[in-house]
């Protein structure tokens, strides 16, 4: 019987998505088939990229971060409120990775066993031989650090895992145990390291193909990789050498200079109507590519607008973690405008009662046609601008449509990474060398990019103000959730603020600061619960505490 191998059939007839099936005779194709194509090999190394997370509205139109402290979903209908209401559990996974990671493992896992150089030595005679050989050989390197991409996207999510490294049987697979998460994170960063050996800086300068690994995406994910290692979850004792090689795998990417913060108001990638002008910012690491479309903004434009249907919307929480232009907390005694002189990052993510957005003036205020007392309106007094395009359209009779492209890693977080783990290992002023920039200098790089005035505190109030830019600067691109559980800070998130605006008579607006909600939070919810469809397959796979 010829041998089983997973394949992306709709890849080898077309460009389109597709969906991943188990090949057999009764497709016609062998593996020496499959595999002796060039189209048929890039199109398995393009099925494992297609299942990158892409979370512009991940469960029923929310956002993971409506989950966080950072945003509210208005509409009762989506799941991603199971993760507070006391719903979520292995009975309802909810945000069940668990299938689509490991399915990615098993076609990468798959490429690496059945590839094989000399199986398209026959087309050598072909002009451009050379060059598909080293593109289809890059491609293992490439699903290499894919993979380890998808082990983390489970390890952190899960905690333990099985570390899958080659492809199973059935009656393997429902036989495999757990690696311990520093075992996991140890053997991403390994294949991290050998796979950057080979990687391109620049995809571009490898025949000209972009939106693949790079040496720069490996790199990233470990600085990642270690500084969740490092977290409190993970890091019960506060081994300082944990901290010290999360810091030192930021560095090495830092030191390469392949990567840049340009001013904010000159990186596409912080331009609300970006499309693909975001693929040309200095400091784009890796991401997701999408097609164009214009479902995010019909998600979440106010619902006065034409087809808006609200949908995520930012909380007061997030919006005072915004400092004033000067670096100060906003004091809601002062009497001052709330919205004026705000950090620059702050009205390229928020929508605000008197913006305008569309043409449209945003009226969120009691009573507003966008506001309080309007059926499907915001529940905090805020929309959202981050990733939302004004240059689509929602009319049916000529809708425009613009690419929106997802983020995975970028070099903001490279250097945050830095600064909050050297200031966890050292302090804030520590130097030595290996690690000639200091964590003060890493944060106010990115504060300066924005435009804002250099931090100078120090201990633990440095540490805070690491966590605060970590919540501006990449807020809704997916790490507030993840860093509230690595932190372990969730009984912190669980009151959600809103602000009740009402219009005075004479025109002007009250503000008030006012309590939307209370969330649940458990101590269980640092790490998710084991999908129990998984457990009834596989009794060694266990659960994770308190669930």
């Amino acid at each position: 019987m010829k041998k089983q191998i997973i394949i992306c059939l709709s890849a080898l007839l077309t460009a389109s998505s597709c969906s991943m099936l188990e090949l057999d005779e009764s497709t016609g194709m062998s593996k020496d088939e499959v595999y002796g194509y060039f189209k048929n090999v890039k199109g398995l190394a393009t099925y494992v990229y297609s299942q990158l997370p892409n979370d512009f509205g991940t469960f029923n139109g929310a956002l993971r971060e409506s989950a966080t402290d950072n945003a509210v979903y208005v509409w009762s209908d989506s799941n991603v409120h199971d993760f507070y209401n006391h719903a979520w559990g292995p009975n309802n996974a909810v945000d069940n990775m668990w299938s689509q990671c490991y399915g990615a493992i098993r076609s990468a896992n798959s490429f690496m066993e059945n590839y094989s150089a000399e199986a398209l030595e026959r087309f050598q005679w072909n002009d451009k031989y050379e060059e598909d050989i080293e593109k289809a050989n890059m491609y293992r390197e490439e699903l290499r650090v894919l993979r380890a991409f998808f082990f983390f996207e489970l390890a952190k999510r899960y905690g333990d895992i099985p570390l899958l490294t080659r492809t199973y049987n059935q009656n393997e697979i429902n036989q495999v145990t757990k690696t311990p998460f520093d075992q996991v994170i140890a053997f991403i960063c390994n294949e991290c390291d050998e796979a950057a050996k080979v990687l391109p800086i620049n995809q571009k300068d490898f025949y000209g193909e972009t939106g693949r690994v790079t040496k720069g995406t490996a790199l990233a994910l470990k600085s990642r990789a270690l500084l969740y290692a490092a977290s409190p979850l993970h890091n019960l004792s506060n081994d300082k050498a944990k901290w010290e090689k999360a810091a030192t795998a930021a560095y090495e990417l830092i030191t390469k200079g392949w990567y840049s913060l340009p001013k904010i108001n000159k990186d596409p990638l912080y331009d609300a109507n970006g499309g693909n002008e975001v693929l040309n910012s200095p400091q784009l690491i890796f991401e997701r590519r999408n097609s164009a479309s214009n479902n995010f903004e019909e998600n979440n434009l106010p619902i006065s607008y034409e087809q808006g249907k609200t949908g995520n919307v930012p909380t007061q929480n997030l919006v005072d973690a915004f400092q004033t232009k000067d670096g100060k907390d906003f004091d809601w005694n002062s009497g001052d405008d709330p919205y004026a002189n705000r950090d620059p990052r702050f009205y390229r993510t928020v929508l605000c009662n008197g913006d305008t957005w569309m043409k449209q003036t945003i009226e969120s205020y009691e009573g507003g046609k966008d506001g309080e007392g309007t059926e499907g309106a915001t529940k905090t007094g805020y929309y959202l601008k981050k990733y939302m395009n004004e240059t689509v359209s929602l009319d049916p009779s000529k809708p425009v449509t613009k690419e929106h492209h997802y983020i995975l890693f970028r070099y903001a977080e490279v250097l945050l990474n830095y600064a909050e783990a050297m200031a966890e290992w050292k302090g804030e002023s520590y130097t030595d060398d290996k690690h000639t920039m200091t964590a003060t200098a890493a944060l106010n790089q990115v504060r300066n990019a924005a435009n804002m005035p250099n931090i100078t505190t120090t201990g633990d109030a440095f540490k805070e103000s690491v966590r605060r830019e970590r919540r501006v600067e990449l807020a809704f691109e997916d790490h507030r959730f993840w860093d509230i559980r690595r932190w372990k800070i969730g009984e912190q998130t669980q009151k959600i603020y809103r602000t009740k605006i009402t219009k005075q008579s004479d025109g002007s607006f009250r503000y008030e600061k006012v309590l939307l909600e209370e969330r649940n939070w458990e101590n269980k919810m640092y790490l998710y619960p084991i999908p129990l469809s998984e457990q009834i397959l596989n009794n060694n796979l266990g659960q994770n505490p308190g669930w």
